[in-house]
């Protein structure tokens, strides 16, 4: 059964399709609505219009949203490093291009279609397209991450996260020279005002503060130079540590949303190398490790650097 939602334009000039997805992001991508309005599923002051359509302040505007995809969590045999396991939790050792946990529209090819094949128990967290997933890593971020395996171990990590408790650290490489060599970019981080799939500082925010220790500085043979930096995310808002870097002028190499591509590397350089909770169970302390992957350290490398992860 559809259901209904009224919406009110609250600005001039914003097409139609893109106001959806930004009033109704929870529920539509850009292509889902203007899938709708194409279909007839959507009027501006009662009458029917086209995706393209520019709106303005005021205008009335009614979706019919059809009922929610029923999915179901198929279990494939995608590799996977497995860094720690027991009867509570799953520590992997995430690859980059590996989205974490199933969408609409993308139920196939996530880690949680991997981590069912290993750990079929996740299948008994019922209700949720991410079953364990207590915190995420960006599709082309690599590293460490919990899962947990049990609805006891989830509520436990979830606790912990939430009292900040849950201790993240990551290795980034970063345009430019960072100064002063340590600190704390604090920083609100929201939806950009006009491109509601990007994340940037911005007034009204969630307050979010990043902690960072500069590691070595680095130059290519152009003299372009670069900062190795390991970080701590204190808060844990969407794409936090890129979008801070990027905000104080030295953007995360590689990275095409928030800086630009480079040649020393095809994704972003940003690596999840350590990893600390307490097991649900014992309560006792446990922390892990990964190295650099083989692409981020071929950079490295490049550049003449010694710090390994």
């Amino acid at each position: 059964m559809t259901r209904m939602v009224e919406l009110s334009a609250d600005h001039d000039g914003e097409r139609l399709d893109a106001f959806l997805a930004r009033r109704c992001e929870q529920e539509l991508s850009r292509s889902a609505a203007h899938k709708l309005i194409v279909d007839g599923l959507v009027t501006v002051n009662g009458a029917l219009s086209k995706p393209s359509h520019r709106l303005s302040g005021g205008d009335g505007v009614v979706v019919h949203l059809p009922p929610p995809e029923v999915v179901t969590l198929e279990p494939e045999a995608i590799p996977l490093r497995i860094v720690y396991q027991d009867e509570d939790v799953i520590v992997v050792d995430k690859p980059p291009g590996l989205t974490v946990h199933p969408a609409a529209g993308h139920t196939h090819g996530t880690l949680v279609n991997a981590l069912l094949a290993v750990c079929p128990e996740l299948a008994a967290i019922e209700g949720t397209l991410r079953p364990g997933i207590v915190h995420r890593l960006d599709k082309d971020t690599s590293g460490l991450l919990v899962v947990a395996k049990n609805e006891a171990a989830q509520a436990s990590l979830a606790q912990q996260l939430k009292e900040r408790e849950v201790h993240k650290a990551y290795l980034a490489l970063v345009r430019g020279q960072v100064e002063p060599p340590q600190g704390v970019i604090d920083a609100p981080v929201g939806r950009h005002p006009r491109r509601r799939k990007r994340m940037a500082v911005v007034e009204g925010g969630r307050a979010a503060q990043t902690r960072y220790r500069l590691r070595e500085f680095l130059h290519d043979d152009d003299g372009v130079d670069y900062s190795l930096v390991e970080v701590e995310p204190l808060t844990g808002r969407t794409h936090q540590i890129r979008v801070h870097f990027a905000s104080i002028g030295h953007p995360v190499v590689g990275d095409r949303v928030y800086g630009k591509a480079s040649p020393l590397v095809g994704r972003q350089f940003l690596h999840a190398w350590r990893l600390g909770f307490r097991l649900p169970t014992s309560g006792r302390y446990q922390e892990f490790e990964s190295p650099l992957p083989g692409d981020l350290a071929a950079a490295l490398r490049t550049l003449g650097g010694t710090a390994a992860g």
